[in-house]
């Protein structure tokens, strides 16, 4: 995928945005906060930069832009560890009412989720995760618990994913029950929503696989984000801590493993904007978007762990940043599953 010069100027705007209004005092107020993200700044890039109509066509009071655009606002937000609801409902939430298709549902509730009126929540998991569905549909009405809701404990509008297809909830419904999970990641909110025989509007079939491959895209561009913040973050501090009378970024092994993060970094870029860029053209192969999840996966993984290991113990205080990205980094690796391995294309 080839960044044009509108799309960069994009990512250049929410990330002067997130840097004068998204810092990590504003981050860390907003883990405090009843919704678990500074809702101030969710409002500021809703009005804006316009985030959450970058998705949503034109005729459902969207932008138009498009999956890249919204995703490159996702890979921004992963530099801060901010979680508003890009990810789960202007994202992953729009895609689903799109691909189910239905006109009237769409002109109801895509222009409010354009304006930052609305949050979706799209409820799918089942305990053991994405690979089943955790609510049945069976007569008409809803029964079960979807597990590791993103947005779910404030959404307006849960969006309910069965083997039956996709179908609408208002949020006050009765019936439905929602519970804040304990998470290891306190960046990201997750939750499980309950649903005791909730009468649901049938909104049409959802293909899942589409779904799923948007999903694991979303997280590799934020996974992209984070890492290349924990490779700044390592290179500006190796610049200031001084041992043996000299900046510790001046060792020549530690300028190695640096080159390594930096390395990573990179190929994490490309692969993750190689499957985004086919995906939005409807041009993907299952094995390229399963290796943007896995690579980027390992690639954070890998970059928090050096991030951690050269602050040294300051990396483990709550008062620095580095522990709170190596929580979301062994988070991301598990949010929307992962794909079996090894892969291989087919012959």
């Amino acid at each position: 995928m080839s960044i044009t010069a509108e799309q960069q100027e994009l990512a250049t705007t929410v990330r002067a945005v997130l840097t004068k209004h998204g810092d990590s005092a504003a981050m860390r107020r907003g883990l405090e906060s009843e919704r678990g993200y500074d809702e101030q700044l969710w409002k500021l890039l809703c009005e804006q930069v316009g985030v959450a109509a970058l998705a949503i066509p034109e005729e459902f009071g969207g932008i138009g832009a498009g999956l890249v655009e919204s995703l490159l606002v996702v890979e921004e937000l992963g530099r801060t560890l901010a979680a508003p609801p890009m990810l789960g409902s202007a994202v992953l939430g729009v895609r689903a009412l799109l691909l189910a298709g239905n006109t009237e549902a769409n002109e109801r509730l895509l222009p409010e989720v354009a304006e930052g009126a609305r949050t979706l929540a799209l409820c799918w998991a089942g305990r053991r995760g994405w690979d089943e569905f955790g609510v049945d549909a069976a007569g008409g009405k809803l029964s079960g618990t979807a597990h590791y809701v993103l947005d779910g404990a404030y959404a307006d509008t849960l969006l309910v994913l069965t083997a039956d297809g996709l179908f609408e909830v208002d949020g006050a419904a009765e019936g439905v029950v929602r519970t804040v999970m304990p998470t290891q990641d306190p960046s990201r909110r997750l939750t499980e929503i309950a649903f005791n025989g909730v009468a649901a509007q049938p909104l049409g079939s959802v293909e899942v696989a589409r779904l799923r491959a948007i999903a694991w895209v979303a997280v590799a561009a934020e996974q992209v984000g984070a890492a290349e913040q924990c490779l700044d973050m390592t290179v500006d501090y190796s610049k200031s801590r001084v041992q043996f009378g000299r900046p510790i970024g001046s060792f020549q092994a530690l300028k190695h493993r640096m080159a390594d993060m930096y390395v990573l970094v990179e190929s994490a870029r490309s692969i993750a904007h190689y499957a985004i860029g086919e995906l939005a053209a409807g041009t993907a192969e299952a094995v390229d978007v399963a290796a943007a999840r896995l690579h980027c996966s390992d690639a954070f993984n890998a970059v928090v762990s050096e991030t951690v290991q050269m602050h040294g113990g300051i990396a483990i205080t709550w008062e620095h940043d580095a522990h709170l990205f190596f929580k979301r980094a062994h988070g991301d690796a598990q949010l929307f599953g992962t794909p079996a391995r090894p892969l291989a294309r087919p012959a």
